[in-house]
């Protein structure tokens, strides 16, 4: 399928952890789409060393685990995105060309859980004097959002790709794109997953 896709060049595939490996640090694809269920050893498992083999690879999960434990622990292990194989073939392209532009890419069935996940391991820190002064300042940054800026965040927070946004709202894939540069530097944060956190703290889903 990717193959037949004229924006995709497929170099090389593999059947298991260490035939990847080699052939990463072989062909140094500028991608790699890596399934978590492998021969051997787990596709979070492999992580580090297919980083080793292709440092300048980004590294997509496609597998069928729903496991919040591997989704959390393949972006530990420095995955850009974890993809269910139950994915549109349109999606999948959409989402490899989103990593290549530096996004984190997650299945919109996943958000829920990595923010739960998210959430969780600040927990312990809810009441601090920071975590308070932080909580006032993400109340101010929601404020200053657009009422179109909000409608694109809580698209982001259900995990919705910028041209599912798009389509919902009826405005252009590249603005919403804009949009969402927007929203990430009045929430001070780096990626969408911070920002679909902070949407879900507020209330916006």
């Amino acid at each position: 399928m990717l193959a037949r896709d004229p924006r995709v060049c497929v170099v090389g595939d593999a059947a298991d952890a260490g035939q990847a490996q080699r052939k990463a640090k072989e062909l140094q694809p500028d991608l790699i789409l890596l399934d978590n269920h492998l021969p051997g050893v787990n596709g979070v498992d492999a992580l580090p060393a297919l980083r080793e083999a292709a440092p300048g690879a980004v590294i997509l999960m496609l597998t069928i685990s729903e496991d919040a434990n591997d989704l959390a622990a393949a972006l530990r292990g420095g995955a850009s995105g974890y993809l269910l194989k139950t994915i549109e073939g349109e999606d999948l392209t959409g989402a490899i060309g989103r990593a290549m532009q530096g996004d984190s890419v997650i299945a919109p069935e996943m958000m829920s859980k990595l923010v739960a996940a998210y959430r969780g391991a600040t927990i312990s820190m809810q009441g601090s004097p920071s975590t308070v002064l932080e909580k006032a300042n993400s109340i101010s940054a929601i404020r200053s959002l657009s009422s179109r800026e909000l409608d694109v965040l809580r698209g982001i927070a259900r995990g919705a790709s910028n041209k599912e946004i798009g389509r919902e709202h009826s405005i252009a894939e590249t603005t919403v794109k804009i949009h969402v540069q927007h929203i990430l530097r009045k929430l001070a944060v780096s990626s969408r997953v911070n920002a679909a956190v902070i949407a879900t703290e507020h209330g916006l889903i």
